[in-house]
């Protein structure tokens, strides 16, 4: 089954999914964890994480953060 796509007044409002793909999208959702349940060893994968070139561009969204 095909997603259906509800429009009004030309815009794309709703898309209508099985209920198959639904689950395998919301089993896709992201889990948040709280930093302290890290393992040293994550920390330390995140550490040497390497954002690839072709995302460089998304520093400038963060450029003038601050905690």
């Amino acid at each position: 089954m095909e997603p259906v796509t509800i429009t009004k007044n030309g815009r794309d409002r709703l898309v209508l999914v099985s209920a198959e793909e639904y689950g395998r999208l919301t089993r896709r959702d992201r889990r948040a964890i709280r930093a302290e349940d890290l393992t040293a060893e994550q920390v330390a994968l995140i550490a040497r994480a390497e954002v690839p070139p072709e995302y460089a561009y998304l520093d400038a969204e963060v450029a003038d953060w601050r905690p």
